[in-house]
């Protein structure tokens, strides 16, 4: 008889991973990248510069620069977010992570307890929720409307908290191509933000993935660029900016989080892909993202004219100012997760927005549709099967691809 592990499982063991089957045919789920715009070529010469320059070094933990990370790309990280995010910092304050999910992980490990209260945006990248979730905390959802999320509701949110005793840890926000929704704050709401965040003594947990790739300028200042009292934790990626199998991430935080941060972290990340991706962006980082911009820029154009042919109104979509998704509304006949099973069985994959929401029931109809990975024929192709499996499950859209079911 086989040793018995499952009755020796941690009361807390997550739920077991389902067994990989590869990518489904088309493919509109996950954080993926237009892989024509990867620039193999100068990552390999990159590769080869430091290999040559520095390769003996890999012979000691992080190179010899410590568990925060090599120090070449935490200056890198520190002088992109002067130029293109409002923010100054020193390369020390910089903690390399193994993808910015890990920077998440590691500030709930720092900053809460079970049932602590933690704010989040109303629909909301699901790693995050996850990860609150498994930390015990108690996620409260802040409303969002076309511009990010409304003050006046938070506001109010706080105040009820305020005056029932309640004291969240902190608030998550992507403040900057939203995750899901695409919005982009406004400068005038980052502010006050801030003054609420000031007001309530609320920390700030600012996820910034999204935000070299919108289509024009470099958006508003971060809100940790605008923050003058050391209340917001910032948190990026090179995984949306260059390649997400790098696995690549960084944190931003006070000395008193950071150093706990760090410790939590036990060791630093894998030191060879942190000097590549130093080398190659010293030289190549504006010309590359713009590269990239134009590229998802058109994928999302075609995304949308998709949608449109195969949907027409009952897709309701706004286009988004960058990023990699698309957020759609379906009618209400349309139960996203219903949907998703469907879809998944005929080989078209789409997040169900429930899934990416702090309050499932106000997705129940939408889903998630990344356009960065799939061809430009696979979405054509793809979109239309996703509208002949909604037409035939619920009779929505009425018409697809200008021919009525």
């Amino acid at each position: 008889m086989a040793f018995d592990f499952e009755r020796r499982l941690a009361r807390a063991a997550p739920a077991p991973a389902p067994t990989w089957s590869g990518f489904a045919p088309y493919n509109f789920i996950g954080g993926h990248n237009d892989s024509a715009s990867l620039p193999s070529d100068g990552l390999a010469e990159a590769a080869v510069a430091v290999l040559r320059d520095r390769g003996r070094d890999l012979s000691y933990y992080s190179i010899g620069d410590g568990p925060r990370g090599v120090r070449s790309l935490r200056r890198e990280v520190a002088q992109r977010l002067a130029r293109h995010r409002g923010a100054t910092v020193d390369a020390d304050s910089v903690l390399i992570t193994t993808g910015s999910h890990e920077g998440l992980d590691l500030i709930n490990r720092v900053l809460l307890n079970p049932g602590d209260t933690v704010i989040v945006e109303q629909h909301c990248y699901e790693g995050a929720l996850n990860g609150l979730r498994a930390a015990g905390a108690r996620i409260v959802a802040a409303p969002l409307d076309q511009d990010g999320l409304n003050m006046a509701a938070l506001a109010g949110l706080l105040e009820r908290m305020q005056s029932d005793g309640t004291r969240p840890r902190f608030l998550y926000t992507i403040p900057t191509v939203q995750n899901p929704t695409g919005s982009v704050l406004p400068l005038d709401r980052r502010h006050e933000l801030l003054r609420l965040a000031a007001a309530h003594d609320l920390a700030i947990v600012e996820d910034e993935c999204y935000a070299d790739l919108l289509w024009q300028g470099d958006g508003p200042p971060s809100l940790l660029g605008l923050d003058s009292d050391g209340r917001v934790i910032h948190v990026g990626s090179f995984s949306k900016n260059l390649a997400p199998a790098l696995r690549l991430g960084y944190a931003i935080a006070p000395p008193a989080v950071l150093s706990r941060m760090t410790s939590a972290k036990g060791g630093g990340s894998g030191a060879l892909e942190q000097l590549v991706v130093a080398e190659y962006f010293a030289g190549h980082f504006t010309g590359h993202r713009d590269r990239l911009r134009q590229a998802l820029k058109r994928k999302c154009d075609v995304m949308l004219e998709c949608l449109a042919e195969s949907f027409g109104t009952a897709a309701d979509v706004h286009r988004p100012p960058g990023g990699i998704y698309v957020w759609v509304r379906l009618p209400e006949a349309v139960d996203a997760e219903r949907l998703f099973a469907a879809a998944m069985a005929e080989g078209v994959a789409i997040n169900p927005g429930p899934r990416w929401s702090a309050d499932p029931d106000s997705a129940t109809h939408h889903i998630r549709l990344c356009f960065a990975a799939p061809t430009e024929q696979e979405m054509r192709d793809g979109i239309a099967r996703l509208a002949a499996i909604c037409q035939r499950e619920f009779g929505v859209p009425a018409t697809s691809a200008n021919v009525r079911g």
